[in-house]
């Protein structure tokens, strides 16, 4: 079975950070704000380094495995109660992680006293998740209207064979001219309605895409930052956060995964490229720790710029696919105790996600 051009593109894009980050440790003098710090403990860093790679696993699969278990379990089906009150969870997560993880830490690099110069006061940070944004919405607009007029194009063009048929029929008599014309009309209303449904399957499948992307940006830099880390304290506080990270952000994203309705193939391979994505992270940054220096300009730059990049998809995705698209949805809108449920829901999410902004 051949891989699809997404699957490639996210190959593609994930081993291109890897390599940027390796090629940034690579040569890079050692920036004045820098500092050795004489209570770093190599081997008791290594230590939570080396458990951190099989539990963040761990943690991914889980997460996002756990929405898809629809297809064994009616309960985790998609349109299900259950279903939409941990999609606002993982809503919640997802957005917390957006605002309270990924865009300080971008505020911090690009706003470090290690990059000179007056081009740095402008606040490159909201730029470019602005920027991550609006390629977001273009992306998903962009991909929900071609679809749409191939649906459209392929409705009208079996509507055009059914009159033609029709029209053909010859002295058959008006009843059943009159059937003909109504089987066809009643046809071309289900049609309609099958492309539309076939338009947002794809638009759901663009959805889980983008959010992979958005993911993957984020689990690179802080499985890399992990890796790299000299200090105890920091590796085992970046452990704990890890493991959540990985479990919630698995939720999100399994979700959408079990919505798009993915043959199997694809959401294998999604699922792992997910799962291993940060831990293989943390085996570049602990490659890469020797040289590594993310006080220098250029790493500064480089993680500043993936982290707004990566908080502007992720912001997006939450408020507009997730959240707009689930909490307007006519099941919800109907049942006051679903919507109040959710809300409870939503909260908990992105108030643990922000609790965790203590420690990563």
């Amino acid at each position: 079975m051949r891989i699809t051009q997404n699957v490639k593109l996210l190959l593609f894009f994930f081993f291109f950070i890897s390599f940027l980050f390796i090629a940034v440790s690579a040569g890079e003098s050692k920036c004045e704000c820098s500092h050795e710090d004489d209570e770093a403990n190599k081997a008791g860093a290594r230590k939570y380094k080396i458990a951190a790679i099989p539990s963040v696993l761990a943690a991914g699969v889980i997460g996002v495995m756990f929405p898809l278990l629809g297809k064994f379990f009616p309960s985790l089906k998609p349109e299900t109660t259950f279903f939409f009150v941990t999609k606002a969870f993982a809503a919640g997560v997802i957005l917390a992680t957006g605002f309270m993880h990924v865009l300080p830490e971008g505020y911090e690099k690009l706003t470090s006293p290690c990059l000179k110069g007056e081009a740095w006061e402008f606040p490159f940070t909201g730029f470019i998740a602005m920027v991550a944004a609006i390629l977001t919405l273009s992306v998903d607009s962009f991909a929900t209207s071609y679809f749409h007029k191939a649906h459209f194009k392929t409705s009208k063009r079996i509507g055009d064979g059914e009159e033609q048929d029709a029209g053909g029929g010859g002295g058959g008599g008006d009843e059943l001219g009159l059937h003909v014309h109504a089987h066809g009309h009643t046809h071309g209303i289900v049609g309609v309605e099958s492309g539309e449904s076939q338009v947002q399957l794809h638009r759901t499948r663009v959805v889980a895409q983008v959010l992979e992307v958005g993911i993957i940006v984020h689990s690179v830099v802080i499985g890399i930052s992990l890796g790299a880390s000299q200090s105890p304290d920091t590796a085992k506080a970046l452990f704990a956060a890890l493991m959540f990270h990985q479990c919630f952000e698995g939720l999100g994203l399994g979700g959408c995964i079990a919505q798009g309705n993915f043959n199997c193939v694809s959401i294998t391979i999604m699922s792992i490229f997910f799962s291993v994505t940060t831990p293989v992270g943390i085996a570049v940054g602990m490659a890469i720790s020797s040289s590594y220096d993310d006080s220098s300009p250029t790493a500064l730059i480089v993680q500043g710029v993936l982290n707004a990049a990566s908080a502007g998809i992720l912001i997006y995705m939450s408020l507009v696919d997730f959240l707009a698209a689930d909490f307007m949805h006519p099941k919800m809108q109907s049942n006051t105790r679903l919507q109040i449920m959710a809300h409870i829901s939503l909260l908990v999410g992105a108030g643990v996600m922000s609790l965790l902004a203590k420690w990563a």
